[in-house]
């Protein structure tokens, strides 16, 4: 079988990006299978995904990635290069709100998720035999009610050793309902995606529903973003909205945003671990 890579990089904008680029390809044997780019006029950045086909036996991994390296050197260019047939490493961490992490693994274990899911780790014991119904180990982390920073930081020690461990690629807060630290949320950085429970920025902290109904709202919705040191406003990736109505009640509400955050934060995964996730200061490219 041919090998498949997907290309994804970014750079300050300039003519003959895009003809540098297929230029590479061909010469080095390659067939484009699609193609996707866009050039951002506020911070002057281009961006773009190729997924394309190795069809040149005499080419190899290495000489492939060493001459995306020049490229990437002689035009100043931020780049990567994925094996396709590599599903990403997630781990998947979870408190006591389970319908995200039961959303996700049913995707997983449908194929719909083309992902490893190594370990889920959650400050509760409430999942462990989720865990075991799709033979995945679980790490049961506690970290008390008003835990002092020591015990804080120990555990989250024990956190970063796990994605050390297992390798991951991808942290997913499942609704993981503990703030992380700063020195955390930067070893994580670009690698962890939160599902907010309503439409940012609005209703932030806690009871959203409550206080979505309190404003007789006319829609709702869930946010999926990365996660920063910045509690809730890290790069949006994906958002959907859901009409309601007067007669419906807080829980109602709930029960309505509990499926829309499922569906929004599977198409935020499914988008990363496809390499269509691309940062831009604040915001997000998403192919």
């Amino acid at each position: 079988m041919q090998a498949e890579y997907i290309l994804t990089l970014s750079c300050l904008d300039q003519r003959g990006i895009v003809h540098r680029v297929s230029g590479f390809l061909a010469e080095h044997g390659c067939n484009i299978i699609d193609s996707a780019q866009f050039g951002d006029p506020d911070s002057r950045l281009f961006f773009m995904r190729v997924h394309f086909a190795l069809e040149d036996a005499g080419v190899t991994d290495t000489v492939l990635r060493a001459s995306f390296a020049a490229l990437c050197d002689a035009m100043q260019m931020t780049g990567q290069l994925h094996d396709a047939r590599v599903k990403p490493r997630v781990m998947l961490m979870v408190s006591k709100i389970g319908h995200c992490l039961n959303d996700l693994l049913f995707r997983y274990k449908s194929g719909l998720l083309p992902v490893e899911i190594p370990a889920i780790v959650s400050n509760h014991m409430d999942f462990y035999q989720l865990a075991a119904s799709y033979n995945i180990p679980f790490h049961h982390l506690p970290l008390a009610t008003g835990a002092s920073d020591a015990a804080k930081l120990a555990q989250e020690a024990r956190i970063l050793d796990l994605i050390a461990t297992h390798q991951v690629d991808l942290v997913v807060l499942a609704r993981y309902m503990q703030i992380l630290s700063p020195g955390l949320c930067t070893a994580l950085k670009g690698k962890a995606i939160n599902i907010h429970h309503s439409f940012l920025p609005s209703f932030k902290g806690a009871r959203p529903y409550a206080q979505a109904h309190l404003r007789g709202v006319k829609l709702i919705g869930a946010t999926a973003h990365f996660v920063t040191g910045d509690l809730d406003e890290g790069p949006i990736i994906e958002q959907d909205v859901e009409r309601v109505d007067h007669a419906m009640s807080a829980e109602t509400l709930a029960a309505i945003g509990r499926d829309v955050e499922c569906v929004v934060l599977a198409r935020a995964v499914k988008w990363f671990v496809e390499h269509r996730v691309l940062q831009n200061g604040d915001k997000t490219v998403v192919f």
